[in-house]
């Protein structure tokens, strides 16, 4: 495993290099969004400035240019899940979208009255909301599945709440809000041993470690390609090839259909049949250099540095008198959530921004993490590999210059 040259690579991102309130930006935000490398940026500005052209609808060079960097970014999304076809790669907006999918294709359409869908006590609104919306329509029942004080998982408990009228596992891979990395692997085998389907959230997980869905095993698998330094409004849905040629079509329109009639609609191959409407070409392009880019650097390279960002910054905040740490699981990647005493988190982070540090402050899309602990919000620094520990100093900093400021 090759030590990173995070100094050389931060100048492969331009927002690095900005200064807010006359200081030297720290960016410790990443799992809302990360930072794009200039890669990223140039081919998505190429697609622009020099092939702007709609796909798989034209003949013309530009037509057939940007069709084959949309398709060639498909495979290569395809090799970066180990998906065992192109035909399992659904282009959507998002992790959002890609479960909102799922859940009014595949669950509309085959869950009944009674039917559970079982989830964690850790989950992103997204991976909430939709299956809320699928109960109120077709009268199944939403199942969570508890944790504990430190975030995690209770095991047991998960267990007890797999049973015959379970028809989907549901569940978040890494904890956007507390760093909590599940146990996907025992949660899949011990759903499909009982025949149960399994979605990941994978949105944080894609910067975490390699995926392989077919040594998962999972049968869909949903990320962002803003998180994984990507641009915004583009998502994967990775689905396997039987459950996806069972489900309806999510949305009618243009490219989803093989033709149309007055009198009937016949839809298109997979993955087309999901992927109604002009696509996020651009997006699409960007994503694709965007996983290049972070297979060049390496996943387990990237996270074994995010590690001892974890490690110093865990030290860092744990010194400071007040600061209470919130979720502390033993298996956990690098997001710091935190609470300090006698500060509302909303203050903090204001007052961290005017030295220059941008973290992020409240719920996180994740309001019954909150309501589980008891707190209104906390105060969260997520690292990427660009980051540094002279920067979770500087976070160290800005959190003790809060205390003074109210005297906390």
């Amino acid at each position: 495993m090759a030590s990173l040259d995070v100094q050389k690579l931060r100048r492969d991102f331009p927002n690095l290099n900005l200064k807010v309130h006359g200081k030297p930006l720290v960016y410790l935000d990443n799992a809302a969004t990360t930072f794009k490398p200039q890669c990223v940026i140039d081919a998505v500005t190429n697609h622009y400035a020099n092939g702007t052209s709609n796909v798989h609808r034209g003949v013309h060079f530009l037509s057939e240019q940007a069709t084959k960097a949309y398709e060639d970014a498909r495979r290569t999304v395809q090799e970066f899940l180990n998906a065992k076809s192109i035909q399992e790669i659904i282009f959507t907006r998002g992790t959002t979208e890609s479960i909102n999918l799922v859940a009014q294709s595949f669950g509309r359409a085959f869950f009944k009255p009674g039917d559970e869908i079982v989830i964690s006590a850790i989950e992103h609104h997204s991976n909430i909301v939709p299956w809320q919306m699928l109960c109120e329509q077709v009268g199944c029942v939403l199942k969570v599945a508890p944790i504990n004080e430190k975030g995690e998982l209770i095991w047991h408990e998960f267990m007890a709440l797999l049973t015959p009228k379970t028809r989907l596992v549901a569940m978040v891979y890494v904890s956007n809000s507390l760093g909590t990395i599940n146990p996907v692997e025992k949660i899949i085998k011990e759903a499909h041993s009982r025949g149960i389907p399994v979605l990941i959230d994978g949105a944080q997980a894609v910067t975490y470690k390699p995926i392989d869905v077919q040594a998962l095993d999972c049968d869909f698998f949903a990320f962002s390609g803003h998180k994984i330094f990507g641009p915004t409004g583009i998502g994967v849905l990775y689905g396997k090839q039987k459950l996806l040629e069972s489900m309806p079509p999510y949305q009618g329109g243009g490219d989803m259909i093989a033709s149309v009639s007055f009198d009937k609609t016949t839809y298109n191959v997979l993955p087309y049949k999901f992927e109604a409407g002009t696509p996020a070409i651009a997006e699409v392009i960007g994503l694709g250099s965007a996983i290049k880019y972070v297979q060049g650097i390496g996943l387990a390279n990237m996270e074994a540095h995010k590690k001892e960002l974890l490690a110093h910054g865990t030290k860092v905040l744990s010194a400071i008198p007040g600061v209470r740490l919130i979720g502390t699981a033993q298996d956990k990647t690098a997001i710091l959530s935190f609470v300090v005493e006698g500060i509302h988190p909303h203050d903090l982070g204001t007052i961290v921004d005017e030295e220059g540090v941008a973290i992020r402050t409240g719920h996180h899309c994740t309001q019954p993490v909150m309501e589980f602990f008891k707190i209104p919000a906390t105060a969260r620094a997520s690292l990427a590999f660009y980051n540094t520990k002279e920067e979770l100093d500087a976070l160290g900093r800005a959190v003790s210059k809060a205390k003074e400021i109210f005297n906390a």
